[in-house]
């Protein structure tokens, strides 16, 4: 997802346990091989949750529009070279400031997940040594957010780095086994056909791990300058396709599958030049995302969701606005359903 400007009422129904590996083929539909899958005990309720990004340590006044049951802190990277977990690679999570940012998100009731990686800076795994280190580093991270979801956001280099996913893996499903219950979410880029190779081969690697896996989150945005269609009829091929290959990674069924989905657009204009996702787009999301029973939709991000005011030098339609015509907290409204 993109950089920042400058640096769900339910949970699902049970943890799905990726019990057998998969190889990492070209991507598309038909890239995943059969496998099989155990789902684990765990509460929840039905329907499809609002768990949009927010800045971690910058408080917006529409992170509550929608009225979002998960926040998805984002992001905490190392400095580059430390096994230290940062936000934005450059403030502790510790910190006085952003402890009582998180503390506000919550006090309305909703829940946060932390999400390690994204599209900038460095992910943990490239700098700690060791797993156990690496575990401690995101258990940290965790302990001061108060919280029992970690979503690892892993692109570009991150996806097909295999020493660091092979390290990533391990220390997941070690931080698991230390804290039973902990949600564990991978999010990954996507494409119109599915899941590519280097997402399969990640997930492969967590099952080698054992790693209990809650949710893929797929990033329905950003595919290439070919795909200047309609963003919301490529967001749901995205995510046929990809229910397709978890149906086969986890072994499991039709519905539990799409539990295990999520969706997360990136609002307005794109990174990639004639990629625009519109609020038609969202409400069409939304609309299917319920009809399915998809776990989850999110947001990149919220504090751009606003439009962009006329001639303003400081507003910048990939970074703090949406760059379309919209009233402010419009897309939260329309994917919160």
């Amino acid at each position: 997802m993109h950089r920042y400007p400058g640096p769900a009422a339910a949970l699902l129904a049970g943890l799905l346990a990726l019990t057998t590996a998969c190889s990492a083929p070209s991507g598309g539909a038909d890239a995943a091989p059969p496998a099989t899958a155990a789902p684990s005990s765990g509460s929840g309720s039905p329907g499809t949750s609002y768990a949009p990004y927010v800045n971690a340590t910058r408080a917006s006044g529409l992170d509550s529009a929608g009225s979002p049951a998960v926040y998805n802190l984002a992001f905490v990277i190392s400095d580059g070279s430390a096994c230290t977990p940062l936000w934005h690679g450059v403030t502790a999570v510790t910190d006085a400031a952003a402890v009582s940012r998180v503390r506000a998100l919550t006090d309305g009731g909703a829940a946060v997940r932390v999400s390690f990686g994204g599209a900038a800076g460095t992910e943990l795994a490239a700098t700690c040594d060791s797993a156990p280190a690496l575990a401690r580093a995101y258990g940290e991270a965790l302990d001061a957010a108060g919280a029992t979801r970690a979503d690892f956001d892993i692109e570009g280099e991150a996806l097909t780095d295999s020493a660091s996913l092979a390290l990533r893996s391990e220390a997941i499903a070690l931080l698991q086994r230390e804290r039973p219950g902990l949600q564990v979410s991978f999010t990954l880029p996507v494409m119109p056909d599915g899941l590519d190779a280097a997402a399969l081969a990640l997930l492969a690697s967590a099952n080698r791990a054992d790693v209990q896996v809650s949710t893929v989150n797929i990033m329905t945005m950003n595919y290439a300058e070919s795909y200047d269609g309609d963003m919301g009829d490529y967001a749901l091929a995205a995510a046929r396709a990809a229910h397709a290959q978890l149906r086969r990674i986890f072994g499991t069924s039709d519905a539990t599958a799409w539990k295990a989905l999520a969706l997360t657009s990136m609002l307005g204009v794109n990174d990639v030049g004639g990629e625009t996702f519109t609020l038609q787009d969202a409400a069409q999301v939304r609309a299917f995302a319920a009809e399915k029973g998809i776990g989850w939709v999110s947001v990149w991000a919220s504090f751009r969701d606003r439009p962009c005011a006329p001639g303003a030098s400081s507003d910048d339609p990939a970074t703090n606005c949406s760059g379309v015509r919209q009233e402010a907290g419009a897309f939260a409204e329309a994917l919160s359903g």
